[in-house]
């Protein structure tokens, strides 16, 4: 006697995809700004070679960012299609489930890293770079209760610059430049 199972397909998941769709979009353009902003940014940016490019996303078929630097040593946001540029570094979630642990802050980056839910695809010193570059402009785009469970350690800046720095940034990902 033969035992048939019935083949179970795994859920589609809009709203997780939807909602990590949203987020690298808006931390995309916000890396962007943030490189025509904030000195540190671009003092990290500078260190990059001309013509880098990464992509930050979800490993099989789900959404990216991809960035890269141009001419001018700033970085451009060129989308979450992976062919838009060759890119020699890629970070990517294992899956859809530790992607969106990471982008709701239940889980900081580092944490995700020691538990392997991070697949680094690169030079690490590059990659090093760009999660320095990522935790700063998160650092900007939240709120600092939400800000402090995505980075390991929250800045102290004056206030001042915060909030300049801060209102820049949100203009300009809101416009695109």
């Amino acid at each position: 006697m033969a035992l048939t199972y019935r083949e179970i397909k795994p859920g589609r998941k809009p709203f997780k995809r939807t909602y990590l769709t949203v987020m690298l979009w808006v931390m995309g353009r916000a890396v962007q700004a943030a490189s025509r902003v904030d000195r540190e940014v671009m003092q990290e940016v500078s260190e990059l070679p001309d013509g880098f490019a990464f992509a930050l996303g979800i490993v099989a078929r789900g959404p990216h960012m991809v960035l890269a630097k141009r001419e001018d040593g700033r970085l451009h946001y060129l989308g979450q299609q992976l062919d838009a540029a060759e890119s020699p570094l890629r970070l990517e979630f294992k899956h859809l489930e530790s992607g969106f642990l990471t982008f709701t802050f239940q889980e900081k980056t580092p944490v995700a890293v020691a538990r392997d839910r991070l697949v680094v695809d690169g030079e690490a010193a590059y990659a090093c770079a760009v999660v320095r570059i990522l935790d700063r402009v998160q650092v900007y785009l939240l709120p600092k209760p939400l800000a402090k469970l995505a980075v390991k350690r929250y800045p102290r800046w004056p206030f001042i610059m915060k909030c300049y720095n801060r209102t820049r940034i949100y203009w300009r990902t809101l416009l695109g430049y």
